[in-house]
């Protein structure tokens, strides 16, 4: 279930594929889920800006979406992790934040569409 979105500045060079599997597998090891059920988007940013927009540094935010009931434990500590993750893959200055948001299991649905 978790949906991970990674908005970064585009120019910013990191190891995507190892990134991913380091953040799936820490969300396993912090709340009820599987890496298979983990989904990750990249969005690279053109236009960004930190501060005045003087600084230099790059930008990266991610947001974790997991569904409701979680405790504040688990949120602040998977918040923790990959704040970890991000600064150990992350070799330029940059401003960088983690979000946890739950999203209501009353109102979220999620398929595997077949296709056509």
């Amino acid at each position: 279930m978790p949906q991970i979105l990674v908005d970064h500045s585009a120019e910013l060079d990191f190891d995507r594929a190892a990134f991913v599997k380091e953040v799936h597998q820490a969300i396993t090891e912090v709340i009820d889920t599987t890496v298979a059920d983990c989904k990750t988007v990249f969005r690279p940013a053109l236009q960004y800006a930190v501060g005045d927009g003087t600084t230099g540094q790059a930008v990266m935010l991610v947001e974790i979406k997991i569904l409701a009931g979680r405790s504040l434990e688990q949120r602040a500590e998977l918040t923790a992790r990959v704040l970890t993750l991000l600064e150990s893959h992350l070799g330029v200055p940059a401003a960088i934040g983690v979000e946890i948001t739950e999203l209501e299991r009353a109102t979220y649905r999620f398929v595997h569409h077949p296709g056509r």
